[in-house]
């Protein structure tokens, strides 16, 4: 293992008094910085995965997750928790399909929130009104987890929050996003708050899994976590973290606990205001393999100089020891970047090539801040964006309180295949044929998905 310190001319000044050196390296190690203070000898290798994405821009190893491509469009016309028209009711129905929102709001499951088991779906937040959709539970007995993803495949869930405003009926229950025993899943722009448990969690038999674009903030105290990105793992994974916020978290910012021979990159993220440690590395299962590249570990008004950056754990080693790569990180605030066991566990080269080509790490830090979360952003969003800019707000504060909703008008669509009218007349398109997945200006994309990258775009993303 070769590592190499970025400024270590101000490390090796030769200084007269043996003292006075002490004295200044340590006041080195508390003094904020705005640069990469540990990398690897070599920069990334990438390899881009072969396939068709989910979507134009979708990255990571999720990104050829199919979702509901090809499959049935069902409007979401309510926003009770269950029936005709409701999210349930599409989440739930069988075949590929595609949840398209015809209303704005808080989606409330006064029952158990249900479970998104059958595969070949698409939650297209990005088509709901106003101010968009929040999932969200009543609070105990039944509430549990708004959303999970589990025993499936190929599902594509964009532009939602998650906002559990109130507790339910068991702390361990009660993630903002689960995703259980399911390969080719994609999470993109979506913000999660306010949770019991983790933000984001991966449990059991996961693979190929993106999780994008997205804001974690504001777990619950005292078990304020942001990302547990694999608990139980059965075999070894492929899972991306990329050009997401977490912030106001105590620790797992993220945690990452993987099988030996998984590849698991977390790549060009924010991670602001942690309070123990920001990532984790742990090794209960055979040693974590972690790419870490292009992020930034930025102190808040909870971290103190007992935090730590990257902190690998081998208190439950088994197995073998995590390998970790670290590339272009900025370690912004007085706190140590990374504690002695992850130095030793320091590899040259990243233990799977990339699949992304990372940004900078400051480049990556201004377009998460501009453009990671559901959009438009909520107040909850801006609050945490605002935060980060100016190194304010605590873990904790304030307490959860449910924005205000904005319920819009709908854009016209006569023939109900998901698409705006006057949009489709702009490509070719009949609006009052369904055609969601024809191409009518022959460009290669399905009409429907190049109405979400507009759609996209009338929300400033």
């Amino acid at each position: 293992m070769t590592a190499v310190r970025k400024g270590t001319a101000r490390r090796k000044l030769v200084l007269p008094v043996v003292i006075l050196g002490m004295l200044l390296l340590v006041a080195y190690a508390l003094v904020p910085t705005g640069g990469a203070r540990l990398e690897a000898a070599q920069p990334p290798t990438v390899s881009i995965p072969s396939g068709t994405k989910s979507f134009p821009g979708a990255v990571g190893w999720g990104a050829s997750s199919a979702g509901g491509r090809g499959g049935r469009i069902i409007y979401v016309t309510t926003l009770a928790d269950s029936g005709s028209g409701s999210y349930r009711a599409c989440v739930t129905a069988t075949g590929p399909r595609v949840c398209v929102f015809r209303v704005a709001g808080v989606i409330r499951f006064t029952t158990t929130p249900p479970i998104i088991e059958q595969p070949y779906l698409t939650i297209a937040g990005q088509t709901a009104p106003g101010s968009g959709i929040v999932l969200a539970h009543a609070g105990a007995p039944a509430g549990r987890t708004p959303l999970v993803i589990k025993n499936t495949h190929d599902v594509v869930v964009r532009n939602i929050r998650v906002r559990a405003d109130l507790p339910g009926g068991s702390r361990g229950s009660e993630d903002s996003i689960t995703i259980e025993h399911s390969s080719k899943v994609l999470v993109d722009h979506v913000s999660a708050s306010w949770a019991r448990d983790e933000l984001i969690n991966g449990y059991a038999d996961n693979d190929y899994i993106t999780v994008s674009n997205s804001i974690f903030a504001w777990g619950i105290p005292s078990h304020d976590k942001c990302a547990l990105l694999a608990s139980d793992p059965v075999d070894a994974q492929h899972f991306s973290f990329i050009n997401n916020l977490c912030a106001h978290n105590g620790d797992r910012m993220p945690d990452v606990n993987f099988p030996r021979n998984s590849c698991l990159e977390v790549v060009d993220n924010i991670f602001y205001n942690a309070q123990s440690r920001f990532a984790e590395v742990w090794e209960l299962f055979g040693g974590t393999p972690v790419s870490f590249v292009g992020n930034s570990f930025i102190g808040g008004p909870n971290t103190t100089n007992l935090t730590v950056g990257i902190a690998r754990d081998t208190s439950t080693s088994k197995g073998g020891a995590a390998i970790i790569y670290s590339w272009d990180n900025r370690f912004v605030g007085a706190f140590q970047d990374m504690n002695q066991e992850a130095e030793q566990a320091l590899v040259n080269k990243p233990p799977c090539a990339l699949t992304i080509n990372p940004l900078s790490a400051t480049n990556a830090y201004s377009q998460v801040l501009a453009k990671s979360g559901a959009f438009p952003r909520d107040s909850i969003d801006d609050q945490v964006v605002y935060d980060v800019e100016h190194g304010s707000g605590r873990i904790g504060q304030p307490a959860p309180v449910m924005p205000a909703q904005t319920a819009g008008q709908p854009y016209p669509d006569a023939d109900k295949d998901g698409m705006d009218d006057n949009w489709e007349v702009t490509i070719g398109a009949n609006p009052k044929v369904a055609d969601a997945w024809g191409d009518a200006n022959r460009n290669g994309v399905p009409n429907f998905e190049e109405f979400l990258a507009y759609r996209n775009k009338v929300l400033g993303l």
